[in-house]
């Protein structure tokens, strides 16, 4: 599906096989010399098929088109591998740019510790990293990419986008932000009726880096801010953004509150947890959780735990090779939003 959804702005809808979110929306902005293709979807046929008709459609090349990576998962770097040219100017991060060009070597450093440690391997998970959909449909190497930062600029025609380091989702998400126009390309890193799935991108008892924690405050970045549209990654464009940045915020300190019930004064790894809370999934039971699925509760669950463990709210301790997570003895209870008190 093709949408102008602004002067000289497309959005191509990817779809997303046997995936909640459905599809990724890719983004074209018609510039004068060179345009700007933003996100990709998976790196699968039907992904390519619906690109290339959306090509086809608007009527544009990627001889004369550039690419902008939002963030390494692959539904939305799947097809980079495929669509860049010798002439493309492929932009994004700098934990991206190396996936990339390394075909992923660091996820392959530490997803074995990840699935051992997470609790995921007892639930009967292998460590085969091929298996993981992250990874399969991943893009194909790029020989040279061009890493951007904090602060950059790239002009496509009429528009003169800032990017902006977003990390959390992902370690190095980017958003572009057009100020005259008040336009922000989001990402994953704001949605609308869905949440950004956060997880660790380390092993859980490795990482010495809070990426909720960084999630929550590029957040606050955003919301500084005038925005009038965001085009975010997946679903319906967004003509309150702020608004949805509050309702973010506010189900995370939901979600840290409803751990620290679960966990009361026991010990539990990342599935224990991840098992015990709410999601917005077709299915009865964590039994009936697809594979993919438990892999991305899981993350979700130890964002949660590792942001709590920063904060020292938590401990963790490992445990025959599994870590767990609790409320040291001896400590009060902590309030049920530990962040916003925090803050107040």
């Amino acid at each position: 599906m093709i949408e102008k959804v602004y002067h000289n702005i497309y959005k191509i809808e990817i779809p997303l096989p046997n995936s909640p979110l459905k599809a990724t929306n890719a983004y074209f902005i018609r510039g004068k010399g060179r345009n700007l293709l933003i996100d990709t979807g998976f790196n699968r046929s039907e992904c390519l098929d619906a690109m290339k008709k959306g090509i086809q459609e608007i009527e544009f090349s990627m001889e004369n088109t550039d690419l902008f990576i939002t963030h390494i998962h692959a539904d939305h770097s799947g097809l980079a591998g495929h669509l860049a040219t010798p002439a493309t100017n492929v932009y994004c991060g700098n934990y991206c740019a190396q996936a990339l060009t390394d075909g992923n070597s660091s996820l392959l450093g530490y997803y074995q510790d990840y699935i051992q440690q997470s609790g995921l391997y007892d639930e009967g998970f292998s460590i085969d990293l091929s298996l993981h959909p992250g990874y399969k449909y991943a893009s194909d190497k790029i020989p040279k990419v061009n890493v951007i930062k904090d602060g950059d600029e790239i002009e496509v025609g009429d528009f003169s986008f800032r990017c902006i380091d977003t990390t959390g989702h992902a370690p190095d998400h980017m958003c572009l932000y057009e100020p005259k126009h008040r336009l922000l390309f989001s990402g994953d890193h704001i949605l609308g009726k869905t949440t950004p799935n956060n997880t660790i991108w380390d092993a859980p008892w490795a990482i010495t880096y809070d990426y909720l924690g960084a999630y929550l405050r590029n957040l606050d970045k955003i919301a500084a801010l005038e925005i009038e549209v965001a085009l975010p990654g997946h679903r319906m464009i967004l003509r309150d953004c702020h608004q949805r940045i509050e309702e973010l915020k506010m189900h995370h300190q939901n979600r840290l509150g409803n751990i620290l019930e679960i966990l009361g004064k026991e010990k539990m790894n990342g599935v224990e947890v991840a098992s015990k809370m709410k999601w917005d999934i077709r299915a009865k039971s964590w039994t009936e959780f697809p594979p993919e699925q438990k892999i991305f509760a899981t993350g979700e669950a130890l964002s949660h735990l590792t942001h709590l463990v920063f904060r020292d709210i938590l401990v963790k301790e490992m445990c025959h090779g599994v870590v767990f997570y609790s409320v040291p003895s001896g400590r009060p209870r902590p309030h049920s939003h530990p962040d916003k008190q925090a803050q107040d």
